[in-house]
């Protein structure tokens, strides 16, 4: 039983990483989308195309699946929405044993 809620923890603990990363890759995506702040700016620009590196197999399969929308990109929130259901499940799991 302590061996499936530390596995929980674990992926709980990877889950709220991967929000933290897209949440941050939308914010500097819009800082730059309203030029708050110029995209040639060294710093930012490595550490979002870094993010976007990470985050990219994750939501190129949800991208694919998603009719275009436009300008708005909705598989973060699709993926951030399934890695909550994810952990849901998990949680399930564990309370049931």
């Amino acid at each position: 039983m302590q061996a499936l809620y530390t596995i929980y923890e674990i992926v709980a603990m990877l889950t709220n990483v991967l929000v933290m990363l897209i949440i941050i890759q939308f914010i500097i995506g819009l800082l730059f989308a309203f030029n708050v702040v110029n995209s040639s700016n060294e710093f930012l620009s490595s550490f979002y195309m870094a993010i976007n590196r990470l985050l990219d197999p994750l939501l190129r399969p949800i991208r694919n699946i998603l009719p275009s929308t436009g300008a708005i990109d909705f598989s973060p929130l699709v993926l951030i929405i399934a890695l909550n259901i994810v952990l849901l499940v998990l949680d399930g799991v564990i309370k049931s044993v």
